[in-house]
């Protein structure tokens, strides 16, 4: 019984420790880097995203192409992760976050190579972002113009297929964000985008109002109302299912007809309930009866049904309008306002209008392009763009774009690391050498020299901090001139995630994970995974694929 083995797991559990669980992560998180390096900058190239039901995404926005792969490996789903929470904290910045906490993994790993321990190189890495957040404060500039805010715009949508309309996509980006901009801050969640597929991009234009992609209930309805009070319910007009196992005793014609004109009366006393209140344009977020729908017209009510919820909640905002969760409660207090409600048809879609609000703080653009890929891909542009520019407007403060941040801030780091005793240096250093990689991938995705222009930017850093590489000439040059603008917030953002993301691969020593958890599919006929991985070590079993 001494030599007895004692077994805590269940059987067909997977344990990766020390350097094999470290390894396996690095890797995963080396590998989502890869994908989503080829997309960073004006010249980054596009992904081919094909789901299970066979649906076709071709774009360049990190946010997009991480949240549709389906990743399985545990690591690699932390970056992705935090990822997200870059996009819905600044808008932007997700490839970057990415980009950025793989080559700190890697530089990592050099150093873990060298006998460092992980806690050095923690802690080094901790201190060196805390450093690199105080350094980007230092040499940010004010934002305090709205051509700068535009400068802003089209760096964000540089590359995204936007290109040849940037400028007019930037102004109607600038415009829809301080059209609802109150008190230095802009709810972004105010704009939404109509996408309608025809025409060129160069048609898109920012509408007074809210726009919302429904036409009225019936052809018959009034289409263009002035001065209109406005109804907003969350209640359907129209009677609820019967059970089925409701049983209903009809014995003779006569009763069949009481039945059918007590449901008709039933109906018409909820269209008596809208009418009465005054309202003279009704918005449902539930169905609506065919015949409620014929006593809505015969009133001259103006009825749009099944709205989305975003869409009333922006009419709630703009019109001042209450939103009634049940009929009974409707009433003229709790109507909206509106000067001006219309049906028009751009190209060959029907888009209703609603424009003169009380409370304007809310706005539409009306995306236009030649198909639906088309205007799928700057749309996701214009909201990368909406977000850093409501970020720099709450900020103030920009960054020179180009790579001419990193490149300061890595001279700075080297000389904060010089500083700093011990292997805790070696640590900073690494981090500060791992930044060169935004600046190195700008000029690799563009087809440059990458050697000779890397040591041209860190040459002309030594007079100016504005220089950074203009990748359709392949020059470096002053970025501020040239127009190339980031948000202060979405570089810290993304500096914070990245060293956050890092610091919580790099802690973990043990994998425990039952096998279909890990997704594992073990070696092919070379030996390798299906990752292309060689076998772990005493491990049993290959590096579990990440997709």
């Amino acid at each position: 019984m001494a030599n007895q083995p004692v077994f805590i797991l269940p059987e067909g559990t997977e344990r990766y420790s020390k350097r094999d669980a470290l390894r396996m992560n690095i890797t995963a998180a080396k590998v989502l880097a890869g994908i989503v390096r080829t997309t960073l900058g004006p010249k980054g190239m596009d992904k081919m995203l094909v789901n299970s039901l066979g649906d076709v995404t071709i774009t360049n926005d990190g946010a997009t192409i991480i949240s549709e792969m389906d990743i399985a490996q545990p690591a690699a789903r932390m970056l992705v992760e935090t990822a997200k929470k870059q996009e819905e904290n600044v808008g932007d910045g997700t490839t970057s976050v990415v980009v950025i906490a793989g080559e700190l993994l890697v530089k990592a790993e050099e150093l873990l190579e060298e006998g460092i321990a992980t806690s050095v190189v923690v802690k080094g890495y901790r201190n060196a972002t805390k450093k690199a957040v105080e350094l980007l404060k230092d040499i940010a500039i004010d934002a305090d113009d709205k051509e700068t805010l535009k400068k802003v715009a089209i760096t964000a949508m540089s590359g995204k297929g936007s290109d040849y309309a940037k400028e007019h996509l930037a102004d109607l980006v600038v415009d829809a964000v301080l059209r609802i901009e109150e008190d230095g801050k802009s709810d972004i969640e105010n704009i939404n985008i109509q996408r309608v597929s025809g025409d060129s991009v160069e048609d898109s234009f920012l509408a007074e109002g809210i726009v919302i992609d429904k036409a009225p209930v019936s052809k018959s309805m009034p289409k263009d109302i002035e001065n209109a009070k406005i109804a907003i319910m969350k209640y359907p007009i129209e009677l609820k299912d019967i059970n089925t196992d409701t049983k209903i005793d009809i014995t003779s014609p006569e009763q069949f007809e009481m039945f059918l004109n007590n449901e008709e009366q039933m109906i018409k006393d909820l269209v008596d309930k809208v009418v009465d209140s005054g309202a003279d344009v009704l918005f449902c977020q539930k169905g609506i009866d065919d015949m409620a729908e014929h006593y809505l017209k015969k009133a001259g009510i103006m009825t749009f049904k099944r709205v989305k919820k975003s869409d009333m909640e922006r009419i709630a905002k703009a019109t001042g309008a209450k939103l009634v969760t049940d009929i009974e409660d409707l009433s003229e207090d709790k109507l909206g306002s509106a000067g001006h409600i219309y049906l028009d048809k751009v190209f060959d879609h029907e888009l209703t209008f609603i424009e003169e609000c009380e409370n304007p703080k809310a706005s539409s653009i009306v995306l236009r392009g030649s198909t639906r890929y088309v205007t799928e891909q700057i749309a996701r542009a214009i909201d990368d763009a909406l977000g850093v520019v409501a970020a720099t407007i709450e900020e103030g403060k920009v960054l020179i774009g180009g790579g001419a941040c990193e490149v300061d801030l890595i001279k700075r780091l080297r000389e904060y690391g010089e500083t700093v005793s011990g292997r805790e240096q070696l640590a900073i250093l690494k981090y500060a050498e791992a930044l060169e990689v935004i600046p190195r991938t700008l000029i690799e995705n563009a087809g440059l020299d990458t050697i000779n222009l890397i040591a041209d930017l860190k040459a002309a850093h030594e007079d100016s901090n504005l220089i950074g590489i203009n990748v359709f000439t392949g020059e470096v040059v002053d970025m501020r001139e040239a127009g190339v603008i980031e948000p202060l917030r979405v570089k810290i953002q993304a500096l914070q995630s990245a060293g956050a993301a890092s610091e919580m691969i790099l802690r973990i020593d043990d994998m425990i994970a039952a096998r279909d958890a890990l997704n594992s599919t073990g070696p092919d006929e070379s030996g390798n995974d299906a990752s292309g991985m060689p076998p772990m070590p005493g491990m049993g079993g290959g590096m579990p694929p990440m997709m």
